[in-house]
């Protein structure tokens, strides 16, 4: 067994979600890895890690109006503003979703689903360098 390591920086333009599915089965050709395991960690306090629809964009925009809806900007009660608006906001968004996934490598590729997609869902409105590390366990 090997343990494959690296990071990717992904920028994004705001709040939602962004596809890394093919950023991280590249790292995964690349590594030549045909079985194993891979752990995804994204260490960020207003950004997380989600699985979701990867076809049709009106599901990615259901998601992200759900979050909307469910933890607005500019609520009475929120203490920790010192960023801005969305910055309660956006750390309960991430409590909400997980900073890490586990998804097992077969046949040289993420096992997910024929719809599913591998996303950074960013919760802050302003862009931002978002580092993702991807780790594999390679079996064979």
């Amino acid at each position: 067994m090997d343990w494959l390591k690296d990071a990717l920086e992904i920028r994004t333009d705001g709040k939602g979600l962004y596809a890394v599915t093919d950023e991280v089965e590249k790292l995964i050709r690349e590594w030549g890895v045909h079985e194993g395991m891979c752990f995804l960690y994204l260490p960020h306090a207003s950004a997380s890690l989600t699985i979701t629809e990867s076809y049709d964009s009106s599901a990615k925009r259901d998601v992200e109006e759900f979050y909307e809806r469910t933890v607005p900007e500019g609520e009475s009660w929120y203490g920790h503003t010192m960023e801005g608006p969305d910055d309660s906001p956006s750390h309960i968004r991430a409590t909400l979703t997980q900073p890490s996934l586990t998804i097992p490598i077969d046949e040289g590729a993420l096992s997910l689903g024929t719809w599913q997609g591998v996303f950074i869902f960013d919760h802050r409105s302003r862009g931002r360098r978002r580092r993702l590390l991807v780790r594999c366990l390679k079996i064979s």
